[in-house]
């Protein structure tokens, strides 16, 4: 019983040795306060508020087309040219609503793939100034001590990044 107990105490004290030293991160804190990610952002709504307004516009125009072959009493012959001309419109819509869909996409990926990259230099790093083993997403932690908590040092360095 006592070569089980020095040996489990043996075998505490070498694990409590070489634990790793660690600190944690809260991304979502980082993502919500990225300078970068708020100028994406911006830059892509400017870059597609042409699309958009002419999407908003062709919606009124498709609304107020429905209403007055609903209220109006047409012949046949405005009938079928109202009835193409919202068929124009109703492509023209989708149109442009596919090409803001691809815009966003694309924006999105590239937009992603810089931050990630960003992301993880900056965590290299504050491992290494900090001479850390690892630097651990918070929500992968069950617990940890606050003083290892690089999240305010990471929010300040990506956004330095240009």
């Amino acid at each position: 019983m006592k070569k089980l107990a020095l040996s489990l105490i043996v075998g505490l004290s070498f694990s409590v040795a070489n634990a790793a030293d660690i600190g944690v991160v809260d991304i979502e804190k980082v993502v919500q306060n990225s300078t970068y990610l708020k100028q994406q952002q911006q830059v892509f709504q400017a870059s597609v508020k042409p699309q958009t307004t002419q999407i908003e516009q062709l919606q009124k125009d498709l609304g107020a087309l429905q209403q007055k072959a609903q209220t109006a009493k047409l012949t046949d012959a405005e009938k079928k040219k109202m009835s193409e001309e919202f068929e124009t419109k109703a492509q023209k819509l989708e149109s442009l609503q596919q090409e803001v869909q691809s815009k966003v996409q694309a924006s999105m990926q590239a937009t992603q793939t810089t931050f990630e990259t960003r992301v993880k230099a900056v965590a290299e790093q504050l491992r290494q100034e900090n001479k850390l083993d690892a630097v651990l997403n918070k929500t992968a932690v069950l617990a940890f001590n606050p003083k290892d908590d690089l999240t305010d040092k990471m929010l300040q360095k990506v956004n330095a990044v240009k």
